[in-house]
């Protein structure tokens, strides 16, 4: 029997990304207690903060008035996007020059396949480098994360910042990720974990341990709970999608509405028209995504977007719009909003997927189930009415 092949998976993650890129225009701004958002206002909220503010207590997402409240002279500072896109392009090259199979996960994180490279240096020697190179170049500080999967690289990356160097073997998975808190869980929700820990599942050994599984599954789908086990076993992707020139290209549609929209139903409705639209133009051209988005804008005209990278390719709209769900919640406080939108970029053809990245279940299975739900709906609602039926949120699917 021929031996399977184990890869080398680096997850490259930038510490306080732009907050570095400020600095570097700014040298003013090192060590300081700083944010990226919104400057002169109290409106909107912390893109990033630098590790000095986080002392204060002060984080990403947390709304600015709230983080002057904790630090008065809290300087918050802006910058052209196209500034940090420019690092971000100068941190892929760099990359480049050690592998052409290279992932990007957001702006500032990418996967590296250094399998053939580690033939002739060391995997440490290599992601030292790196490293290195980065700071010493361009004053960005990273961590970076190795293993076998791209999952479990994302988790090692994690576990040292600022500049940390993470080996995660498969047999060391125990006993290096099991005592955490289970919000450490990659792909876990802002709104999952805390109805987790209400059940006593506190850490990610709570949330493993066979005997929690009733406990797990009143909170996530069990299909869910299964793709986790799965990745904590290292049985998820170790295969690296290069770069492709669909990689810039995005699917986006937004609308202006007549009346106001107030109410997380009513928007979450909305919202799912728009994702409809532009999820049978994904599958028009026969792409699949990795990151989605949403836009929301008040009557005030305050605009914001949000979105999530996922870490594989998909073209299931119900894993879609639950990632547009979560980001609504997570975004929408009550407002009256007059403008929505809805965004895939990230996007390869699908010849260019294959089914292992599915992990548990190939994508004719995962296919096949879910155009015969889409078919029901489609039913349903030619008969009783466009807003009849709809994917929602609900206790048992996964944030």
């Amino acid at each position: 029997m021929e031996k399977k092949q184990v890869h080398i998976i680096f997850h490259i993650d930038f510490n306080a990304f732009f907050c570095s890129v400020a600095e570097i225009y700014n040298p003013a701004l090192r060590n300081t207690a700083f944010a990226i958002g919104r400057e002169n206002s109290t409106y909107g909220v912390i893109s990033t903060a630098s590790y000095a503010a986080r002392k204060y207590g002060i984080n990403s997402g947390m709304p600015l008035a709230v983080a002057y409240k904790k630090l008065k002279t809290l300087n918050v500072v802006s910058l052209p996007y196209q500034y940090y896109l420019d690092y971000h392009y100068k941190f892929i090259n760099l990359l480049k020059e050690y592998s052409n199979l290279i992932e990007v996960g957001s702006i500032d994180e990418a996967y590296i396949d250094v399998t053939e490279l580690a033939q002739k240096r060391h995997p440490l020697v290599i992601a030292k480098e790196i490293q290195t190179r980065l700071l010493k170049e361009y004053h960005l500080p990273c961590s970076i994360g190795i293993a076998t999967t791209l999952y479990l690289a994302k988790m090692a990356s994690d576990l040292e910042k600022p500049l940390g160097l993470t080996v995660l073997r498969n047999k060391d998975v125990k006993d290096k990720l099991f005592g955490l808190p289970v919000k450490d869980i990659f792909g876990i929700g802002r709104k999952t974990y805390p109805k987790l820990e209400e059940l006593g599942i506190k850490t990610i050994g709570d949330f493993l341990a066979t005997k929690n599984q009733n406990s797990v599954l009143k909170v996530i789908s069990a299909e869910y709970y299964e793709e986790i086990k799965a990745n904590f076993k290292g049985q998820s992707r170790n295969t690296i999608l290069p770069l492709h020139e669909e990689d810039n290209l995005s699917i986006s549609t937004m609308s202006t509405y007549d009346r106001r929209l107030i109410g997380e139903e009513e928007i979450l409705f909305e919202l799912s028209v728009l994702t409809k639209d532009i999820y049978k133009k994904l599958l028009a051209k026969n792409y699949y995504t990795k990151t989605i988005s949403i836009t929301l804008r008040n009557t005030e005209f305050k605009t914001i977007s949000r979105s999530r990278t996922l870490t594989d390719y998909t073209n299931s709209y119900q894993v879609i719009f639950e990632v547009v769900t979560d980001l609504l919640q997570a975004n929408y406080h009550n407002e009256t909003l007059r403008l929505l939108g809805v965004g895939f970029s990230n996007l390869i053809k699908g010849e260019l997927v294959k089914e292992e990245e599915y992990n548990l279940f190939t994508a004719l299975n995962r296919q096949d189930k879910e155009t015969v739900i889409e078919n029901v709906m489609e039913n349903i609602k030619d008969k009783y009415g466009e807003k009849a039926l709809y994917y929602a949120k609900n206790k048992t699917l996964f944030n």
